[in-house]
């Protein structure tokens, strides 16, 4: 919704963001445009496979666990072609161990039917075997904080609650709610019971630094 492209943008970088959210990529350009920084964003609305040129950093939030484990190889190829030599991409997951994930995959759960249709949660080293096979980027270092995220989603259940009348106004009825907050609950439970997790995951191709431009 333009957050991380607004950060970025207000600490100095030139920013392109790509999103398939007609109703995301509106919001993300009224909010930059009212703070002013609209000549330093650019939002575009494409798919990532047709982004084009190089860039310094490439940041990837949330977004693979929806891409589906057969384009991991393409997700990252794509990745791996945009940076620039000496660049930095950062891709932040949510993550299982790497048995659960294989035990999983080919399971259908409440997750997978109700909210998230094709996804799949990666495992730390899953990411690192399709990288290593398919691209030149090599894992650097990684930040967790499933912790965090459990903190995050009872926040977000809080607020749903809070503005329950303002929900049903917008046309979403009684099952609606009682889904979404199961979905939350669910899901802080497994950052809580550390079953999953939330990681920032650091990659480089240890080239030489070049020009470049920030996409997120």
């Amino acid at each position: 919704w333009g957050e991380l492209a607004l950060r970025a943008a207000a600490r100095g970088a030139q920013v392109t963001s790509v999103t398939l959210s007609v109703e995301q990529a509106e919001l993300a350009r009224r909010r930059i445009g009212a703070a002013g920084l609209d000549h330093r964003v650019d939002i575009e609305l494409c798919d990532y496979r047709a982004v084009e040129g190089t860039y310094d950093a490439v940041v990837s939030v949330e977004m693979i666990e929806a891409v589906g484990e057969r384009f991991w190889p393409v997700y990252f190829a794509k990745i791996d072609e945009v940076l620039a030599p000496g660049g930095t991409a950062v891709i932040q997951a949510i993550t299982m161990p790497h048995d659960r994930m294989l035990a999983t995959r080919n399971t259908e759960t409440w997750i997978t039917k109700y909210i998230f249709p094709g996804g799949l949660l990666p495992s730390t080293e899953a990411i690192t075997g399709v990288t290593e096979e398919h691209t030149r980027l090599r894992l650097r270092s990684r930040l967790s904080f499933g912790a965090h995220y459990a903190e995050t989603l009872r926040r977000w259940d809080h607020a749903l609650w809070e503005h329950a009348e303002e929900v049903r106004a917008l046309g979403f009825d009684e099952t609606f709610m009682r889904m979404w907050h199961f979905y939350l609950e669910y899901t802080r439970a497994g950052f809580a019971a550390d079953y999953i997790d939330v990681q920032q995951l650091t990659f480089t191709q240890d080239e030489a630094p070049t020009g470049g431009r920030s996409a997120g």
